[in-house]
């Protein structure tokens, strides 16, 4: 049973409100699950997530990338160089997000193959 006293906040992704609950639709849409298993194989430049996220559009990828940025999955490092290039990379958090997607993504794919 939950403790319902109010120094005691419990993050329940079944609440409207649950802070939980805009990370998990971050993460569990099409777009954030392929960004987060492309950068749990390493840091990627904007073009190079792009053409490895095969379909998603410039505008989509910027969103996605915020998102999970402000949610703090993915970390932006703008390298200052002439000209700029900016990387991104997963936090510690985001490898552990990840890591548990591409089990997932690997199960489905292995399904896919057993399939066909």
């Amino acid at each position: 049973m939950r403790d319902v006293n109010p120094e005691h906040l419990y993050a329940d992704v079944f609440a409207r409100n649950c802070t939980s609950r805009g990370i998990l639709e971050g993460v569990a849409g099409k777009w954030g699950v392929l960004a987060l298993a492309a950068l749990n194989d390493g840091a990627y430049r904007f073009n190079a997530l792009r053409r490895r996220v095969d379909g998603v559009s410039e505008k989509m990828l910027a969103q996605t990338l915020q998102g999970l940025e402000r949610d703090g999955l993915v970390r932006r490092d703008v390298q200052t160089t002439i000209p700029p290039h900016v990387e991104y990379s997963l936090t510690p958090f985001g490898t552990a997000v990840a890591g548990k997607l591409v089990e997932l993504v690997e199960l489905i794919q292995s399904e896919v193959d057993q399939r066909s």
